[in-house]
């Protein structure tokens, strides 16, 4: 059995450290060759240490390095409304995973706040996130956007998602999905969907297509999902967190409708100047008519440039504060 602590730590994850990365000459291919396999098609490069804030994991492609927001197609397959995900955060861990704006080449990281890296309390009875939770790439809610269903504007980042399967996917894997509905979250004044998916490769994927089916499949998750995002924050002293429509969850048409709005948002902000970009990182290796393309080699090099791999012996666990581990009641 594995450990909730082992859980913690991420060591059910097996890591890509691409230790000889630093000293290899031919550096294109010893990207590719060190990387480790999540997918099909993509893998995944770490660099720095886990639970600290060197870590940074990048997405892989056929090439080498690619921008894990911008690189990674929407689609997975159009005809049958099918996504890519980037998986986060895998289920019932705690560290605050997410791609980075800001950083070339948008890695994952670890989201720090007031000096200190971010984990999530755990509000009785959940423990970590309750979902594969992740984003959508080459979407983006724009800032700029007065958002008239909810009266707030977009929160600047790419669509999050919960996957509801039943497989705990590693950090950094991209799975295919399909939108279930959707959570309307204002996140201290911002607009901040919740996208319901699940892999389409689930066992329950083809008897999921909508909220009553998921009600009938896994009576109560989208109450629990709900109560997660109203009281996560509450153990630090916050307020519950509030939400668009009272609440009320909005179906697969709504979801699909906020994607297609969002792939928008993120197509004009990728072909606009600078100065819309509102600190986005726009670096990518293959989207076209984007005004920040960059060649292969420059992205080798963004990820030589980023701290080494972590050591063999590395205990990331040793880093986890005892603070985690512990219940809340709200």
């Amino acid at each position: 059995m594995i450990s909730a602590l082992a859980l913690l730590s991420g060591r059910v994850h097996l890591r890509c450290c691409l230790r000889s990365f630093q000293s290899t000459p031919n550096l294109a291919s010893s990207i590719i060759s060190g990387a480790k396999a999540m997918s099909g098609r993509y893998g995944i490069i770490e660099r720095g240490s886990v639970y600290t804030s060197d870590y940074k994991l990048y997405i892989t492609g056929p090439n080498g390095p690619l921008s894990a927001f911008h690189d990674i197609p929407l689609h997975a397959d159009s005809s049958s409304k099918e996504f890519n995900m980037i998986v986060e955060i895998p289920r019932w861990t705690n560290a605050k995973m997410e791609i980075s704006k800001e950083q070339r080449l948008n890695p994952i990281v670890q989201d720090v706040k007031k000096g200190a890296l971010r984990f999530v309390d755990n509000v009785f009875p959940f423990h970590g996130y309750i979902w594969n939770y992740g984003a959508l790439p080459q979407t983006w809610e724009d800032p700029g956007h007065m958002d008239e269903r909810t009266g707030a504007r977009g929160d600047n980042d790419p669509l999050d998602v919960c996957e509801i399967g039943s497989k705990v996917h590693p950090r950094g894997s991209v799975i295919r999905v399909k939108p279930l509905g959707l959570l309307g979250l204002i996140d201290e004044g911002e607009t901040d969907w919740k996208i319901l998916v699940i892999d389409a490769e689930d066992p329950l994927a083809s008897q999921l297509n909508g909220l009553a089916d998921i009600e009938a499949a896994m009576p109560g998750f989208l109450d629990a999902t709900r109560r997660w995002f109203r009281v996560y924050k509450m153990p630090q002293g916050k307020p519950a967190n509030e939400f668009a429509f009272n609440g009320e969850f909005r179906d697969r048409d709504f979801a699909l409708g906020v994607i297609q709005e969002t792939h928008k948002q993120w197509q004009a902000m990728m072909q606009g100047a600078s100065g819309d970009a509102h600190g986005i990182a726009r670096d990518n290796v293959s989207v076209v008519g984007s005004s920040s393309g960059i060649d292969q080699p420059a992205a080798d090099a963004a990820v030589s440039a980023a701290p080494a791999a972590a050591p063999a012996n590395d205990k990331p666990e040793s880093r986890v504060p005892d603070s985690v581990g512990k219940w809340h009641f709200v």
